[in-house]
């Protein structure tokens, strides 16, 4: 296991005041819900996805803490989020005590999340990319009154339901969908996310899958 675990990051006070925060600011911003939901999702699916591929369970944990901590820089600013919270989490878990390895490894999957400067370096950053793309719920929409002027909220709001599903004997990574496209056409799930899908083929390029998009049964990429 690694030198601090997933659940003492979970019970740390100070990270859950700097995800609070960040989410504050982007709510204030008009972005859609980045808060415990988001991030305790994006942990799980960074960490399920290395356990299924056969990874350390050591690398698992790494992946679960950079899910939850990636977002953090928000509190700082939107622009650049990613590599300010890459610093707030060195000095956060290097004060816990975290070996410089595994210190390295997440603050490298934090620094490289975002669309405009992601990369999967490694297979934490690849893990926490499939993880954090992925993310399209309905849940994640704060006020219904938003989706007729945000394309952002019509997209989420659109979704009645997603996974992610991986697929070891064809060497598949998929999201899969249920989109109503009376509130949102599918081209317009494309046509503000589509860096973020050729993100995910990068990133499951990394560990040498294929990565799809379905939606409502069709496979679209």
């Amino acid at each position: 296991m690694s030198t601090i675990t997933y659940q003492q990051v979970r019970e740390s006070e100070e990270i859950k005041i700097y995800i609070q925060e960040a989410d504050r600011s982007l709510q204030a911003l008009g972005y859609t819900e980045h808060s415990f939901a988001h991030v305790s999702k994006c942990a799980k699916v960074a960490s399920d996805l290395l356990e299924q591929l056969g990874y350390p369970a050591c690398t698992c944990e790494l992946a679960a803490i950079a899910g939850y901590m990636h977002d953090i820089g928000n509190v700082v600013n939107r622009i650049d989020h990613a590599q300010s919270g890459a610093v707030m989490a060195f000095r956060i878990l290097d004060k816990m005590g975290m070996a410089p390895e595994e210190l390295a490894a997440v603050v490298t999957a934090i620094g490289n999340h975002d669309e405009k400067t992601a990369f999967p370096v490694n297979e934490v950053a690849a893990a926490l990319i499939l993880a954090d793309k992925t993310d399209v719920r309905r849940s994640r929409v704060r006020s219904k009154a938003d989706i007729q002027t945000d394309i952002h909220d019509r997209v989420n709001y659109a979704v009645h339901h997603s996974k992610t599903v991986l697929d070891k004997d064809n060497m598949i990574f998929s999201l899969q969908m249920e989109l109503d496209t009376e509130v949102c056409p599918i081209l317009e799930y494309f046509e503000i996310f589509m860096e973020r899908m050729l993100l995910c083929r990068r990133a499951a390029d990394f560990f040498g899958l294929k990565f799809e998009g379905i939606i409502n049964g069709q496979k679209l990429m």
